[in-house]
């Protein structure tokens, strides 16, 4: 045989030897990764738990939670805004998961928030890696426990996975921890690393599609106010609008949650998956104000790859820029935390593989726990934030009285909601509310007002339900009993044999003109709600759904019975009360039309049209003064503006404020990721520059106090088209709130 045959031949022989492996691989070996001899045993599954991993794909996610997180840190946590969120000092009443956790002084928080930060940083570039993760969960988990107000299922999401991650050798890849440290450059890391995050991603979607069979979300009352949102105009082309909303935003958001943690798994259905998850957190990105949530997501689907996939990926570009990226060659270097064919597992291993499978049994657990933490329960149960039922509930509040007595001389009144707190959600959690009373009644006495009790009317409505009663308005509830592990007694009930009349309330609305509103109440046997009806809404009337009722018009002393379908006006400007006498349940609705808004629109109608006919020259006749500035506009006056119609400056102002709405909608491209970057940059700038004024005041104390002025007044520093918005935000133009 010539030297060429010979080397054909090798060549083939080679070619044979290489495939006859790949022949014997079985298909549970292709789907899983796995055989089943390796789960046959305790020992064999402790060696596939610690079974040599490369680490690429585990390192690169490092990297990007780690930038993820110091992002999230100066933004969603809070660090740019700490000042304004802590009020250093003021009577503020707070919402700690144990109420002996409190906030430290201001300058000490910006320290916490600097080292959570150097913690971030410091997992992003894998330098002294087990220190980094320390520093950030421990600073990370504080300020998590300490304010219940901001809990949701990604905040408790970045806790785990940061928990996890210093757990793990995730700096064996791409880390200044490598650069220093031979034995950790490159080295394999064992599988339960890779299990534990994938296996945590899977249940952040599984769970919140089994959350998601709900019948409200199947019925498509969860988000329903979505299908409004820009981002489904393109389906409006196709579909009307009440088909999107059921086969879309609910059909659609189930389907993904259930499969894609499956999707995700398989090499067959991964590419289908990317393109699906990708598209889904790229709409929720637009879609909520939930940080960085959506890009952390995104940087978990490759972690379902093969772990060597960016040695592939890096390994396409040029090699000037080799230096620079992470490793594409050579293979991984052994590692003493895995399990090699030749040694024998010992304890650590073992210990790690009996963590790993405890701590996915107590993932699972957790979100079904709620009859251990029934304390928290309310009409969405469980303790808040780690049930994965993300976006399955829709709440809106109509109606919030507090009401305090004086314990010593009986005295009654009324208290602003939300004093001494910046947060609302304490009106929608048993526990937060029982926080709240206690904090009113320490406050309550620096204002002469003794030994208070404290009384809360809270109507609420969850995904378009009848507004009804979340706490009972009759119990005190600075007194009131509040464990942990025990039922709320004075926590109502939701009212759920009335839900099918959800279809009932889209007849009678699409019933009704457009300036006329509707609100539809359900209350308990026993009770009453106290209303006042403002001057504004001049044509408002009850009519009675189910049950019976008596109206009490407070000032005529006068009570009327009304039975299912029978209907009053009721007087503007004066008080009235609504009882429940039935044995049930009474159902009613308000309609009412906002007279003042109404003539206001009017009034705007009429000016614009006779600034268009000023405008076109079909108006021939001179405008008085008072309505000048239809032409001249407010900027162009030289003139006393006291001489201006209201209603006219009001227009204008409305007109203004659409024109920059209308603006910033047409914007370009680059316009408006300018906007963007400015106004993350003057958010972050904010965070640092507070921060180091916190680190220097710590370090040698207090500068004079015209100095610290000159500082923070730098510090908050804006874009001066930021500063003119602000200027010129119109209150009217909000929208209702609650009535």
């Amino acid at each position: 045989l010539t030297i060429r045959e010979l080397k054909k031949k090798s060549s083939k022989e080679n070619k044979q030897e290489a495939l006859a492996p790949s022949e014997q691989t079985s298909t549970m070996k292709r789907l899983f990764g796995f055989e089943k001899e390796d789960i046959s045993s305790w020992h064999r599954l402790v060696c596939l738990l610690n079974r040599p991993t490369d680490p690429a794909s585990l390192g690169i996610f490092r990297f990007l939670f780690g930038m993820m997180m110091a992002l999230d840190i100066t933004q969603e946590r809070g660090l740019s805004h700490l000042d304004y969120k802590y009020l250093d000092g003021a009577p503020v009443c707070r919402f700690p998961l144990f109420n002996f956790l409190k906030p430290l002084p201001m300058d000490w928080m910006f320290f916490v928030y600097f080292v959570m930060f150097l913690g971030a940083v410091g997992i992003m570039l894998g330098c002294f890696y087990r220190l980094a993760c320390l520093m950030f969960i421990s600073t990370y988990w504080y300020v998590f426990f300490l304010d219940k107000t901001t809990w949701n299922n990604h905040s408790y999401l970045y806790g785990l996975i940061g928990f996890q991650l210093t757990l793990m050798d995730a700096n064996r890849y791409w880390s200044l921890d490598g650069l220093r440290n031979s034995r950790k450059r490159n080295a394999h890391v064992p599988l339960w690393n890779y299990t534990m995050l994938r296996t945590q991603i899977f249940i952040v979607y599984f769970i919140a599609g089994v959350k998601k069979l709900d019948a409200d979300w199947v019925e498509g009352y969860s988000m329903k106010y979505l299908v409004h949102h820009w981002l489904f105009d393109p389906f409006k082309l196709i579909l009307p609008v009440e088909l999107i909303n059921l086969m879309v935003v609910h059909g659609g958001g189930l389907i993904l949650d259930l499969t894609a943690g499956y999707l995700l798994f398989f090499d067959a259905t991964r590419p289908v998956a990317f393109f699906f998850v990708s598209y889904f957190h790229c709409m929720n990105s637009q879609l909520f104000s939930i940080g960085m949530f959506s890009y952390t997501m995104l940087a978990t689907s490759p972690l379902f790859c093969y772990p060597d996939w960016p040695r592939r990926f890096f390994g396409r570009f040029p090699e000037f820029l080799q230096p620079i990226l992470p490793f594409v060659s050579p293979a991984p270097i052994p590692s003493s935390s895995c399990v090699y064919p030749k040694p024998p597992s010992g304890f650590k291993h073992k210990f790690r593989a009996i963590f790993t499978i405890l701590y996915i049994m107590e993932q699972f657990f957790l979100p079904y726990s709620h009859f251990l933490t029934q304390g928290y329960n309310n009409w969405t149960n469980g303790l808040y934030g780690y049930s994965w039922d993300m976006m399955v509930h829709a709440r809106s509040h109509q109606h919030v009285k507090i009401t305090y007595r004086d314990g010593v001389t009986g005295e009654m009144g009324y208290l602003n909601p939300g004093v001494f707190t910046q947060s609302r959600r304490w009106k929608d959690h048993g526990d937060m509310l029982k926080q709240y009373a206690t904090c009113l009644s320490e406050n309550l006495p620096r204002f002469k007002i003794s030994e208070p009790e404290i009384y809360f009317d809270i109507w609420v409505s969850i995904n378009d339900r009848f507004q009804q009663r979340i706490f009972d308005p009759r119990v005190d509830l600075v007194k009131a009993d509040w464990s942990p592990f025990r039922p709320n007694s004075w926590l109502m009930p939701l009212l759920v044999d009335l839900s099918p009349w959800r279809t009932k309330f889209e007849e009678i609305e699409g019933s009704l003109d457009n300036q006329t509103e509707v609100v539809f109440i359900a209350d308990f046997p026993g009770l009453y709600l106290e209303n006042f009806v403002s001057e504004d809404l001049g044509n408002t009337s009850v009519q009675v759904l189910e049950g019976l009722v008596n109206v009490e018009i407070v000032d005529e002393k006068k009570n009327y019975s009304l039975q299912p379908g029978e209907k009053m006006q009721i007087p503007a400007g004066a008080y009235h009360k609504v009882y429940t006498v039935s044995e049930g349940p009474s159902c009613y609705m308000y309609i009412y039309v906002n007279t003042t808004e109404a003539e206001l629109q009017r009034n705007f109608t009429k000016l614009s049209e006779l600034q268009e006919k000023v405008r076109n020259g079909t108006e021939t006749e001179p405008l008085p003064l008072e309505l000048q500035p239809l032409i001249t506009g407010l900027d162009n006056l030289d003139s006393d503006h006291s001489v201006i119609d209201p209603v006219v400056r009001l227009f204008l102002k409305r007109q203004k404020r659409m024109q920059e709405v209308k603006k910033r909608r047409e914007a370009s491209m680059v316009e408006r990721f300018q906007r963007f970057a400015s106004k993350k940059y003057y958010s972050i700038r904010r965070g640092f520059l507070m921060t180091a004024i916190a680190l220097r005041n710590l370090a040698v104390g207090l500068p004079p106090l015209e100095q610290l002025t000159r500082e923070v007044a730098y510090a908050n520093m804006k874009e001066p088209e930021t500063e003119n918005d602000q200027d010129e935000r119109l209150n009217d133009e909000v929208g209702h709130g609650e009535l």
